[in-house]
Protein backbone atom coordinates (compact mmCIF):
# COMPACT_ATOMS: atom_id res chain seq x y z
CA UNK A 1 0.00 0.00 0.00
CA UNK A 2 1.36 3.45 -0.81
CA UNK A 3 1.50 6.58 1.75
CA UNK A 4 -1.75 7.83 2.84
CA UNK A 5 -4.24 4.92 0.88
CA UNK A 6 -7.53 5.42 2.04
CA UNK A 7 -8.79 2.20 4.23
CA UNK A 8 -12.18 3.87 5.53
CA UNK A 9 -13.77 7.21 5.45
CA UNK A 10 -12.29 8.28 8.98
CA UNK A 11 -9.33 6.15 9.37
CA UNK A 12 -6.12 6.28 7.24
CA UNK A 13 -3.23 3.70 7.84
CA UNK A 14 0.29 3.43 5.94
CA UNK A 15 2.40 0.35 6.46
CA UNK A 16 5.63 1.12 7.78
CA UNK A 17 7.90 -2.24 7.92
CA UNK A 18 4.95 -4.43 7.69
CA UNK A 19 3.20 -2.92 10.45
CA UNK A 20 0.12 -0.51 10.80
CA UNK A 21 -0.29 2.41 12.19
CA UNK A 22 -3.08 4.13 12.49
CA UNK A 23 -2.58 8.30 11.90
CA UNK A 24 -4.83 10.47 14.09
CA UNK A 25 -7.42 12.58 13.04
CA UNK A 26 -6.53 15.73 12.50
CA UNK A 27 -8.71 19.33 12.76
CA UNK A 28 -7.59 22.14 10.31
CA UNK A 29 -9.92 25.08 11.56
CA UNK A 30 -10.36 27.73 8.72
CA UNK A 31 -11.96 30.98 10.06
CA UNK A 32 -13.51 33.09 6.97
CA UNK A 33 -14.61 36.36 6.86
CA UNK A 34 -14.16 38.75 3.41
CA UNK A 35 -11.83 36.56 1.34
CA UNK A 36 -13.50 35.73 -1.67
CA UNK A 37 -10.64 36.67 -4.06
CA UNK A 38 -8.20 34.41 -1.55
CA UNK A 39 -10.30 31.90 -0.30
CA UNK A 40 -10.73 29.02 -2.88
CA UNK A 41 -6.49 28.83 -2.87
CA UNK A 42 -6.48 28.67 0.99
CA UNK A 43 -9.31 25.47 0.85
CA UNK A 44 -7.24 24.08 -1.70
CA UNK A 45 -3.44 24.00 0.01
CA UNK A 46 -5.35 22.24 2.94
CA UNK A 47 -7.64 19.58 0.81
CA UNK A 48 -4.20 18.70 -0.90
CA UNK A 49 -2.25 18.10 2.07
CA UNK A 50 -0.10 14.80 2.10
CA UNK A 51 -1.70 13.87 4.99
CA UNK A 52 -4.93 13.11 4.54
CA UNK A 53 -6.73 11.95 7.18
CA UNK A 54 -8.09 15.23 8.01
CA UNK A 55 -11.48 16.90 9.16
CA UNK A 56 -11.79 20.40 7.39
CA UNK A 57 -13.79 22.61 9.60
CA UNK A 58 -14.56 26.20 7.46
CA UNK A 59 -16.48 28.78 10.05
CA UNK A 60 -18.20 31.18 8.14
CA UNK A 61 -18.31 34.22 10.48
CA UNK A 62 -21.09 35.88 8.28
CA UNK A 63 -19.33 37.06 5.88
CA UNK A 64 -21.30 39.45 3.49
CA UNK A 65 -19.70 37.92 0.36
CA UNK A 66 -19.68 34.92 -1.47
CA UNK A 67 -17.85 32.90 1.24
CA UNK A 68 -20.02 31.11 2.34
CA UNK A 69 -21.81 29.37 -0.85
CA UNK A 70 -17.68 29.18 -1.46
CA UNK A 71 -17.50 26.89 1.39
CA UNK A 72 -20.62 25.14 0.67
CA UNK A 73 -19.19 24.23 -2.57
CA UNK A 74 -16.48 22.89 -1.09
CA UNK A 75 -18.32 20.84 1.25
CA UNK A 76 -20.01 19.09 -1.49
CA UNK A 77 -17.11 17.81 -3.34
CA UNK A 78 -15.13 16.51 0.07
CA UNK A 79 -16.46 14.88 2.88
CA UNK A 80 -13.84 15.52 4.99
CA UNK A 81 -15.11 19.74 5.40
CA UNK A 82 -17.66 20.38 7.71
CA UNK A 83 -18.93 24.25 6.97
CA UNK A 84 -20.81 26.34 9.97
CA UNK A 85 -22.26 29.00 9.14
CA UNK A 86 -22.39 31.84 12.21
CA UNK A 87 -23.04 35.54 13.04
CA UNK A 88 -19.88 37.93 12.74
CA UNK A 89 -17.79 37.93 16.04
CA UNK A 90 -14.67 38.52 14.75
CA UNK A 91 -11.29 35.81 13.83
CA UNK A 92 -10.87 35.01 17.58
CA UNK A 93 -14.55 34.08 18.26
CA UNK A 94 -14.64 32.13 14.48
CA UNK A 95 -11.81 29.98 15.57
CA UNK A 96 -12.72 29.26 18.94
CA UNK A 97 -16.51 27.77 17.34
CA UNK A 98 -14.69 25.85 14.89
CA UNK A 99 -12.29 24.50 17.94
CA UNK A 100 -15.25 23.75 19.86
CA UNK A 101 -16.48 21.65 17.19
CA UNK A 102 -13.61 19.98 16.17
CA UNK A 103 -13.00 16.55 16.33
CA UNK A 104 -9.23 15.90 15.59
CA UNK A 105 -6.62 15.19 18.53
CA UNK A 106 -4.45 18.07 17.21
CA UNK A 107 -6.08 21.15 15.22
CA UNK A 108 -4.37 23.43 13.20
CA UNK A 109 -5.59 27.00 12.59
CA UNK A 110 -5.26 28.42 9.03
CA UNK A 111 -6.54 31.22 7.94
CA UNK A 112 -8.33 32.21 4.99
CA UNK A 113 -5.93 34.24 3.37
CA UNK A 114 -3.23 32.44 3.67
CA UNK A 115 -2.20 29.38 1.98
CA UNK A 116 -0.04 26.27 3.31
CA UNK A 117 2.44 24.00 1.19
CA UNK A 118 1.41 20.44 0.82
CA UNK A 119 3.47 18.68 3.46
CA UNK A 120 2.09 21.29 5.67
CA UNK A 121 -0.02 19.05 8.06
CA UNK A 122 2.24 15.88 7.85
CA UNK A 123 5.87 18.21 8.57
CA UNK A 124 4.13 19.44 12.07
CA UNK A 125 2.81 15.84 12.68
CA UNK A 126 6.14 14.71 12.29
CA UNK A 127 7.76 17.82 14.50
CA UNK A 128 5.38 16.50 17.38
CA UNK A 129 6.13 12.23 16.69
CA UNK A 130 9.87 12.59 16.53
CA UNK A 131 10.07 14.99 19.76
CA UNK A 132 7.43 13.26 21.68
CA UNK A 133 6.05 16.97 22.08
CA UNK A 134 2.02 18.62 22.44
CA UNK A 135 2.32 21.20 20.24
CA UNK A 136 5.21 21.81 17.12
CA UNK A 137 5.70 25.40 14.83
CA UNK A 138 7.08 25.57 11.88
CA UNK A 139 8.08 29.19 9.71
CA UNK A 140 5.72 31.28 7.63
CA UNK A 141 6.73 32.58 4.23
CA UNK A 142 5.82 36.23 2.82
CA UNK A 143 4.82 36.40 -0.55
CA UNK A 144 5.16 39.71 -1.80
CA UNK A 145 3.52 41.59 -4.95
CA UNK A 146 6.88 42.54 -6.02
CA UNK A 147 7.76 38.15 -6.30
CA UNK A 148 10.04 38.36 -3.25
CA UNK A 149 9.45 35.82 -1.01
CA UNK A 150 10.81 35.99 2.81
CA UNK A 151 10.83 33.02 5.52
CA UNK A 152 9.98 34.13 8.69
CA UNK A 153 11.17 32.19 11.77
CA UNK A 154 11.48 32.59 15.23
CA UNK A 155 15.27 33.49 14.85
CA UNK A 156 14.50 36.35 12.60
CA UNK A 157 11.36 37.90 14.64
CA UNK A 158 13.22 39.65 17.22
CA UNK A 159 12.44 42.94 18.61
CA UNK A 160 8.95 44.28 19.17
CA UNK A 161 7.72 40.78 20.47
CA UNK A 162 6.80 37.41 18.57
CA UNK A 163 4.78 37.29 16.14
CA UNK A 164 2.11 34.40 16.34
CA UNK A 165 1.42 32.63 12.88
CA UNK A 166 -1.09 30.24 12.12
CA UNK A 167 1.51 27.52 11.49
CA UNK A 168 1.10 25.42 14.62
CA UNK A 169 0.11 22.06 15.37
CA UNK A 170 -1.80 21.96 19.46
CA UNK A 171 -2.47 18.54 20.90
Amino acid sequence: FSHGQVFSQKIYEKFLGGMITVLPLISVIVPVYKVEAYLPKAIDSVRHQTYKNLEIILVDDGSPDNCGHICEEYAAQDHRITVFHKKNGGLSDARNYGIERASGQFISLVDSDDYVDSDYVEYLYGLVRKYNVPMSICQHRVHYNNGTVKDLSINTLRGGGLTFSSHVLLF
